[in-house]
């Protein structure tokens, strides 16, 4: 009976903890400082500042400023209103998220100064559009796959050998994939993807090394929550889960570095974050000091315990060797 209640106290629990974190964030997405730049005469524009809210943050600039800040991606859109004429301007580097409610904004207020309406952007196709987050998620499940036989199947040695392979073959894989759905990438995105999967790949193989399958309760609750996040503008995102979740997921880094490698090149601070990463897994990695001593690793059980044999217990004092026997 108190087996009975513990299980379902634990799947109630579970799946509570689960959709607080995942479903949630998109039950509870709702725009507010939506960064728009608009360019017109300043009649209109002070007209247009006028109707600002809570929802979006209107700037009124000049068209080489409005142009810089889209490019910056620091505004999700642009509407220039000329005599006779507003243009929509959106940038397809930009999450399609934000670029959505630019578009959805920018069209209310060209269409309520009466104006005719263009809107001027790269064409962007939904495998297009799916491909950053998409590749994302596949390059960590590739790793993790990965890094749980290698515990389950009891690997003794080349674990750092196995985690660069296995994010080779994967980028290779995940390439192959979205290439079917008729996405290409250039050569520094491609180099950014086998970035992400090493990163990614050691700090898995570091992690099971220690927790063994254990490992699994982190990276599997990490895969769940963060594509839900990192498919999200953070001016979308409840301010309580832009904090806890959205500010730190490396899945929010590989997706919008991507996204902007596939438009306009530009990645930064994305570097560095995988760089980071990688090297906490290569620390998690690092050789023990009866390895660095000489002495063979012993191989991972599936449990996370590394058995202590005749000769570890030989060299305990006697009354702990006495309990081991």
């Amino acid at each position: 009976m108190r087996t009975a209640l513990v299980t379902a106290v634990a799947g109630a629990v579970v799946a509570f903890l689960l959709g607080l974190l995942t479903f949630g964030v998109q039950a509870t997405v709702h725009p507010h400082d939506v960064p728009l730049a608009v360019v017109a005469p300043p009649p209109i524009a002070e007209r247009v500042k006028a109707a600002d809210s809570a929802e979006v943050d209107i700037r009124v600039v000049s068209a080489d400023e409005a142009r810089t800040l889209l490019a910056d991606k620091e505004v999700y859109g642009v509407l220039e209103i000329v005599p006779g004429q507003a243009t929509i301007r959106l940038n397809p580097a930009i999450n399609p998220s934000g670029t959505q409610v630019a578009q959805q904004v920018l069209t209310g207020v060209a269409q309520g100064a009466g104006l005719p309406l263009k809107v001027e952007t790269q064409a962007v196709s939904a495998a297009e559009r799916t491909a950053p987050l998409a590749a994302s998620a596949l390059l960590w499940v590739g790793g993790m796959v990965a890094g749980l036989l290698f515990v389950v199947l009891k690997g003794r040695r080349f674990r750092l050998l196995s985690s660069l392979t296995t994010a080779v073959l994967v980028v290779g894989s995940v390439t192959g994939l979205l290439a079917w759905w008729g996405v290409t990438f250039s050569a520094e995105a491609l180099g950014f993807m086998l970035a992400v999967a090493v990163s990614f790949a050691l700090l898995q193989a570091g992690l099971f090394k220690h927790l063994g399958v254990r490992a699994m309760g982190i990276l599997g609750l990490l895969y769940l929550m963060a594509p839900a996040v990192a498919g999200q503008v953070p001016e979308l995102l409840n301010p309580a889960y832009k904090a806890v979740l959205w500010s730190w997921t490396p899945f929010r880094f590989s997706t919008e570095g991507l996204r902007s490698l596939m438009y306009d090149g530009s990645v930064g601070t994305e570097w560095w974050v995988f760089g980071g990463i990688a090297l906490v897994g290569l620390v998690l990695l690092a050789k023990n000091k009866a390895e660095l001593a000489g002495k063979e690793a012993q191989p991972d059980r599936p449990d996370g315990v590394v058995d202590v044999g005749v000769d570890e217990a030989d060299r305990l004092p006697g009354a702990e060797r006495q309990h081991t026997a």
